[in-house]
C-alpha cells in the first residue's frame, strides 16, 4: 500500500489555499489507483480544526496531522524544520508532496537531506507509468520540457507542484481522522528568533493563486500609474504583478515581482502591460494558458511568446479594456 503525506498550507482567513487543493486531490487520484492512503500535514497557529477537518475531508485526505501552537505563528525556519523533519520520519510515507511555495521550498530541501530522499521542485504534472511516478517539469527558463523518475529505493520521495498547473479528477470525499501533532520546542536553544511580525492589511488576490494575472513593467514609469491595473484587475477578480525591470526602478515592491527572481505563476490568463518579454521573467509566467501582451514596441520579445499581441500604448488600452470588462462583468 503505497501511502502519501501533503505539507498543507492555509492562507490568512486560515483556508487551505487553492494550489493545496490541488495537490491533496492529484495524491488522492494517484493513491487510488495504488490502492493508497492520503493524509495532510498542516503547521501553524491558531487552526480551526473542524474547519480544516472539513475543508481536507473534500479533498480524499483520510488522516489530518496538526502542529498547532501559539509559538508557531510566525514562520521559523529552526522550528518549522525541526517540527517537519521529525513527522516525516514518524509517518514514513512513500511520497511527500506539496506546493512549490517559499515555504516547501525551504522545508523539502531540508527534509529530502535528513532522509536522503530524492527531490524534484517546482513540477508542473505527475503521471502513472505502472506503479511508478512519471514527474514532469520545465528547466532552463522553460526551454527544455524534463520528464523524471525516482530511484524506487528511495523513501519518501519529494515532490513540490508549481502552483495552478495541476489539473486533478474529481475526488470522492472522505471522513478525515484529525491527530494532534505535540510541540516541544526550547526556545533558549533556538537560532532564530522572530522579533515583529508585520502582517500585509492587503485583501488582494494572492499571485500564486490567481487565475488571471495582470502585470505591469518598465513602462508604468511609477507607482501612481499601477493605479489603473489594480483597478482592471477588482473587476475580474485578478492579481497585479510587476516585472523585475519596473521592481528596480522603484515602481512595485518585490513583493509583486513575476520572473526568474521572483514568484512564478501559472494564471488562465496573464495580460503583460508594459513588458518587454526578457527570458527571466518569461521563466516565471512561461507555464500561463493565456498570454495577452500590449506593448508600444513591435519588436518586443513578448510578441513572440504571447497567444493575443496588442502594439500600442498601454495607457490607451488598459483604460479601454477596464470599461469593456466593466460592461461585460456588469459593474
Amino acid at each position: 500500500m503505497v501511502n502519501i503525506l501533503v505539507l498543507a498550507e492555509n492562507n490568512q482567513d486560515g483556508d487551505i489555499t487553492k494550489p493545496s487543493k490541488q495537490v491533496l486531490m492529484t495524491a488522492r487520484n494517484i493513491a487510488d489507483d495504488l490502492k493508497g492512503k492520503v493524509a495532510a500535514l498542516i503547521i501553524g497557529a491558531n487552526l480551526d480544526s473542524a474547519k480544516i477537518q472539513g475543508q481536507l475531508g473534500l479533498c480524499g485526505v483520510e488522516k489530518i496531522i496538526l502542529a498547532n501552537d501559539k509559538s508557531l505563528e510566525a514562520y521559523n525556519s529552526d522550528v518549522y524544520m525541526k517540527i517537519f523533519i521529525k513527522i516525516v520520519k514518524d509517518q514514513n510515507p512513500d511520497f511527500l508532496f506539496g506546493v512549490n511555495s517559499l515555504y516547501s521550498q525551504d522545508l523539502f530541501p531540508a527534509a529530502s537531506f535528513h532522509t536522503s530522499s530524492g527531490l524534484v521542485m517546482d513540477c508542473t504534472d505527475v503521471k502513472l507509468e505502472g506503479t511508478s511516478l512519471l514527474i514532469t517539469k520545465t528547466m532552463y527558463s522553460n526551454k527544455v520540457i524534463a520528464k523524471l523518475k525516482f530511484n524506487e529505493e528511495h523513501r519518501p520521495k519529494l515532490v513540490t507542484f508549481r502552483p495552478n498547473t495541476l489539473m486533478p479528477q474529481n475526488v470522492e470525499p472522505k471522513i478525515s481522522e484529525v491527530i494532534t501533532e505535540a510541540v516541544n520546542i526550547d526556545q533558549a536553544a533556538l537560532k532564530q528568533k522572530i522579533k515583529e511580525l508585520v502582517k500585509s492589511k492587503s485583501k488582494e488576490t494572492s499571485l500564486t493563486e490567481a487565475p488571471i494575472v495582470i502585470s505591469g513593467g518598465r513602462a508604468m514609469g511609477n507607482w501612481d500609474s499601477y493605479k489603473i491595473l489594480f483597478e482592471t484587475a477588482e473587476i475580474i477578480g485578478a492579481a497585479v504583478g510587476a516585472s523585475r525591470a519596473a521592481v528596480d526602478s522603484g515602481y512595485a515592491p518585490h513583493s509583486m515581482q513575476v520572473g526568474q527572481t521572483g514568484k512564478t505563476v501559472s494564471p488562465q490568463l496573464y495580460i503583460a502591460c508594459g513588458i518587454s518579454g526578457a527570458i527571466q521573467h518569461f521563466a516565471g509566467m512561461g507555464s500561463s494558458k493565456v498570454i495577452v501582451a500590449i506593448n508600444k514596441d513591435p519588436n518586443a520579445p513578448i510578441f513572440k511568446k504571447c497567444d493575443y499581441g496588442i502594439v500600442d500604448d498601454l495607457f490607451k488600452v488598459v483604460p479601454i479594456l477596464k470599461e469593456e470588462l466593466k460592461k461585460l462583468f456588469g459593474k
